[in-house]
């Protein structure tokens, strides 16, 4: 028996066999995050949108396998244009609000999103991975 867990969160599943986030112990990675809207199934043209929609995905998915952004340790994000900077960081003091209890974040330009898409991330995170 695998010591690794998956799991699927309704609204953001892959078309590929791929889950949303898999576990194993205490630590938990995401596929990739993007900003699709759960009651759609479709990606806005809105940047803005997409990153509030991209965080509370992640949002989603940590919690299907037993996390929260207080256990998050590193997200990774891709976007599509400089400009969309801005609209991650404003999303990202939302979902991290303590200046000094913030995740590490790697920021990367990445031109060949498929239709509307523009941003996307990805996480890991330690369960229950005590005080620094």
């Amino acid at each position: 028996m695998s010591k690794r867990k998956s799991f699927d969160v309704e609204g953001l599943g892959h078309a590929n066999p791929i889950p949303a986030v898999s576990r194993i112990g205490n630590i938990v990675a995401t596929g990739g995050v993007s900003g699709m809207d759960t009651r759609t199934g479709k990606i806005p043209e809105d940047t803005a949108a997409q990153c509030a929609l991209m965080f509370a995905n992640l949002r989603q998915i940590l919690a299907a396998a037993g996390a929260t952004p207080d256990d998050v340790i590193r997200v990774t994000v891709w976007i599509k244009r400089p400009e969309i900077r801005a609209e991650v960081n404003k999303e990202w003091v939302v979902m991290f609000p303590e200046p000094d209890s913030r995740p590490a974040r790697h920021t990367m330009f990445y031109d060949h999103f498929a239709g509307a898409m523009a941003v996307q991330c990805e996480a890991w995170a330690v369960i229950g991975g005590g005080a620094a």
